[in-house]
């Protein structure tokens, strides 16, 4: 079996390492990630989202942040800030900093990013084939009003820096609209026989993904089954700031809402983002009134548990994600 994920952020992450742990031998995973969190810190590429599913599924990520080098020091950060150098609002670790000094060489010597990528996977064997969703440089931007006035931010500072506390106004793929898929993307799109996204951010991980020319007409265009699972739980997202960002968007805070931001596959005008692209919706059971709501749509919809407590609760749920796409498909 051909699974293709769209992935990121830390939910995406940990979604994979139990997708890893349901599949069957000989099954391949590739995973599409999402590069609009990026940012040049202390002249250097950091990729926050490709970094996290490395280390995630490489069994090198700090288990308790979900982010971040597992055994961390902090001598470089430390002896940036004595030469007055920030931002000190953003943590980058010694063993970190490596794999960012590697990836910058590699592109300044005019390798790809998903060449970088692929190289940095030889290190961490993760399992999947990891690409980036573009070569391009996209960065996912916030637009907020405070004391300085109306202005737009860069999503890091915006959820690293401000905490996510100011509304957001708007949310901005800047170079998204000009940004091409990377190579094999739109190929692992057309010869998947599941697409899956996972509970990772709508807006600014699976959207900022689908904001790329061609990648939302590859998934609708797809033969494969799409099948989602709700990041929402309750009303709430799981972790992070969904609520903050699907305000932005226009969309309540609800697993049926967010189904409906999708939209059910082939279906037109679904909220001007084109066409839809859901088959399938897993909601967690604390939301089992939404089913009726969101099959009303044309949405085949299941509700089960969502909270990803350890690696085998979490390949539940990617069974089950398969289980619905098998059934959408027969």
């Amino acid at each position: 079996m051909r699974i293709v994920a769209l992935a990121g952020g830390i939910g995406g992450a940990r979604f994979l390492r139990g997708l890893k742990a349901a599949v069957a031998p000989g099954d391949e995973i590739t995973v599409i990630g999402n590069t609009g969190d990026d940012i040049h810190l202390y002249g250097l590429k950091v990729c926050p989202d490709l970094d996290t599913v490395m280390y995630t599924l490489g069994g090198g990520i700090h288990e308790e942040q979900g982010w971040g080098r597992a055994d961390e020091t902090w001598s470089i950060k430390a002896e940036m800030k004595e030469y007055g150098i920030g931002p000190e609002w953003f943590g980058l670790g010694d063993r970190d900093f490596a794999t960012h000094l590697v990836r910058s060489q590699m592109l300044t010597a005019d390798y790809s990013l998903s060449q970088v990528t692929e190289a940095l996977c030889v290190r961490w064997k993760p399992g999947v084939r990891l690409l980036p969703m573009s070569d391009d440089r996209v960065e996912t931007h916030v637009k907020i009003t405070d004391e300085a006035g109306t202005r737009a931010v860069h999503f890091q500072e915006y959820w690293v820096k401000l905490h996510a506390a100011l509304d957001a106004e708007a949310i901005i793929p800047v170079g998204a609209d000009t940004a091409k898929p990377a190579p094999g993307v739109l190929d692992a799109i057309a010869s998947a026989d599941v697409i899956l996204f996972p509970p990772s951010n709508p807006v600014v991980s699976i959207g900022t993904i689908l904001a790329v020319p061609g990648i939302r007409e590859a998934v609708a265009a797809a033969d494969a089954p799409v099948i989602g699972l709700s990041p929402i739980i309750g009303g709430a997202p799981v972790r992070g700031m969904a609520d903050k960002v699907l305000a932005a968007v226009g969309v309540e805070t609800t697993a049926a809402a967010v189904a409906r931001h999708y939209g059910r596959k082939g279906a037109p005008g679904d909220g001007g983002r084109g066409v839809g692209l859901l088959d399938g919706w897993l909601v967690d059971t604390a939301d089992a009134d939404a089913v009726a709501d969101v099959e009303a749509d044309g949405i085949t919809c299941r509700a089960i548990p969502l909270l990803m407590t350890d690696v085998e609760a979490t390949a539940a749920m990617a069974r089950a994600a398969l289980e619905l796409a098998e059934q959408v498909r027969r």
